[in-house]
């Protein structure tokens, strides 16, 4: 299987219900590094796994959704714990949904996966791994 990783970061605001969280259940604020991995098992006949610059740039419209908002204000998150784990999947979700709209271009059509890690720190992240 070849891949290849784009990064972009993220800042937003936010908080918790449970217990489990502690202190995070008071709003805060939390800085991620993006990354999200295309995975596919032959290259395309450029000899590329999908354009690097198409990926960035398709990372980049996602992350921005989301970049400096509080979540707890946004209606897609009512309710919801957005973990970073739960997060990954959000962006996992809507690169899928963008790759699907052509976003990634011709070149995209065999991609097999996307993994979407977000680094809360260098000692701790989460990732969330789908299917295309």
């Amino acid at each position: 299987m070849f891949s290849i990783t784009v990064r972009d970061h993220l800042m937003i605001a936010h908080s918790f219900r449970g217990e489990v969280f502690g202190p995070a259940q008071r709003l805060h604020g939390a800085t991620f590094l993006v990354d999200a991995t295309f995975r596919r098992a032959q290259l395309d006949d450029d000899g590329i796994v999908v354009d690097i610059g198409l990926a960035t740039r398709e990372l980049h419209a996602v992350v921005d959704e989301l970049n400096y908002r509080n979540l707890d204000d946004e209606p897609d998150f009512r309710g919801v714990n957005t973990s970073t784990e739960y997060l990954a999947k959000v962006i996992a979700d809507r690169l899928a949904a963008r790759i699907a709209k052509g976003g990634l271009g011709e070149g995209a059509k065999d991609l097999a996966g996307i993994t979407v890690t977000l680094h809360e720190s260098h000692i701790a992240w989460a990732s969330y791994e789908r299917g295309l």
